[in-house]
């Protein structure tokens, strides 16, 4: 018998390793070895993806990022621009192995910190950020059921919608998602991700990665670009327009997301992460999903406390309110510079 060993992923295990990723209980789409490749190419970020494997049999994986900055520092990450990461594995010795496969490396980068985005609790020692949940709830197999089970008031708003006309379909490129996403980002403050990331997204996930844009007489007024994964589908990435809020198009979109995620087989709605306080965790909420904590754990190497990035930090209101005022080209051509470092 072959004794467990770990070893950085090759491109020949591309295919093994997503079959393990579709196949262990623990794994999230956030594991898949695409990420590999989306990470490296659109925002230039060092990868190490590892794998614990016997016999020729993958045991445990876990994909890791590393992105190095003056300003915002030093780190290895489980996965920068995913809500979910860590290692996932069948055994406990596989998890072991890679778990201080991780923390050597982070020693040997002399990094500031090593940070997993678990699920689950891991390093009982290790400081953690509590601020963030994720919502999930099942999917009924009936679309009208689904319909029933919302909320009345959310449900309401979601009739609302149907009622001024709303349409929804899907796109075959990023366009319209980019152009809403971009001005909703500019509004709030907070720099865009860049436009080929998310074409990346489109064309490496293929049919695993969706736009749903909702119109109102062929006026774009919300977008959502949404993952596919086993039976689940994640509503990802959104933008609206001003009008949305008047029309209802939040409420309408995801209604429409769901309606259509029902009729393609899925059976949970994974509604994704959101800070604790927040507009969209009240949202979620009436949507009557209840949250759930996700445990984002550190290990300090070089820095003395946990990175505090959040747009809710008191210290980046200043640049908040400065970057809303912004043309908006002017935000699209700077704002992937900087977004690209926050992971």
């Amino acid at each position: 018998m072959t004794e467990l060993s770990v070893r950085a992923m090759r491109p020949t295990d591309a295919a093994n390793w997503n079959a393990f990723v579709e196949n262990c209980r623990e794994a999230t789409f956030f594991h898949r070895f695409e990420w590999k490749e989306i990470i490296e190419r659109a925002f230039g970020h060092r990868t190490y993806f590892f794998l614990a494997e016997a016999n020729g049999k993958i045991a445990g994986i876990l994909p890791l990022a590393q992105i190095r900055h003056f300003l915002f520092g030093h780190s290895l990450s489980s996965l920068p621009f995913c809500v979910y990461g860590g290692i996932a594995a069948e055994t406990e010795a596989a998890r072991e192995l890679l778990d201080h496969a991780a923390q050597k490396l982070a020693s040997d980068l002399n990094v500031d910190y090593l940070e997993y985005r678990n699920l689950r609790a891991r390093h009982a020692d290790w400081p953690t950020k509590d601020i963030y949940v994720t919502f999930r709830k099942p999917i009924d197999k009936n679309v009208e059921q689904n319909m029933k089970n919302i909320p009345h008031k959310q449900r309401a708003m979601v009739r609302r919608g149907i009622k001024h006309g709303l349409a929804s379909s899907l796109d075959d490129t990023i366009d319209r998602f980019y152009t809403v996403f971009s001005d909703n980002m500019l509004r709030h403050g907070t720099p865009a991700l860049p436009k080929s990331y998310f074409t990346l997204l489109k064309q490496i996930f293929g049919r695993d990665c969706e736009v749903l844009s909702v119109t109102l007489d062929g006026e774009v007024v919300s977008s959502v670009l949404s993952f596919y994964f086993k039976n689940e589908v994640l509503p990802y990435y959104a933008g609206d327009t001003i009008k949305a809020r008047s029309l209802a198009a939040n409420d309408f979109k995801y209604w429409e997301l769901m309606r259509r995620a029902c009729e393609r087989g899925c059976t949970v709605f994974d509604y994704g992460r959101s800070k604790c306080g927040t507009g969209s965790f009240d949202f979620k909420k009436n949507w009557g999903f209840e949250p759930s904590p996700l445990h984002y754990e550190y290990q300090l190497h070089r820095a003395k406390q946990i990175p505090e990035q959040s747009p809710l930090n008191p210290k980046y209101q200043i640049f908040i309110k400065a970057w809303r005022r912004l043309p908006m080209p002017v935000a699209n051509f700077i704002g992937p510079h900087i977004v690209k470092n926050l992971g």
